[in-house]
C-alpha cells in the first residue's frame, strides 16, 4: 500500500508516545482519509488495535517488519 494523506514517524519511541502521535494525527485530517504510521515499539499494534476499535477507525493494512511496523489507519 503506497498511498496515504500524513504520514507519522514514531520511531524510537516507546509506548505511549506512539499511541499519542496517531491520536494527534488523526485529529489532524478529515474523514475517509489515509494514515500511515510507522512504530518500532513492539507493543504498537496491541495499543493501536484498543484503540482503533474503540475510536471506530480502520486499519486497512499492517505490515511487520524485524525492526518495525508500519500501519495504514482511514479515518471514520
Amino acid at each position: 500500500m503506497n498511498e496515504f494523506d500524513l504520514e507519522v514517524d514514531a520511531s524510537g519511541l516507546q509506548c505511549p508516545l506512539p499511541l499519542l502521535r496517531l491520536k494527534k494525527a488523526i485529529m489532524e485530517i478529515d474523514s475517509g482519509k489515509v494514515l500511515k504510521v510507522i512504530a518500532t515499539d513492539p507493543a504498537a499494534h496491541l495499543d493501536f488495535g484498543v484503540y482503533l476499535a474503540q475510536a471506530g477507525h480502520i486499519p486497512l493494512y499492517i505490515h511487520k517488519e524485524a525492526d518495525k511496523q508500519i500501519f495504514y489507519i482511514q479515518k471514520k
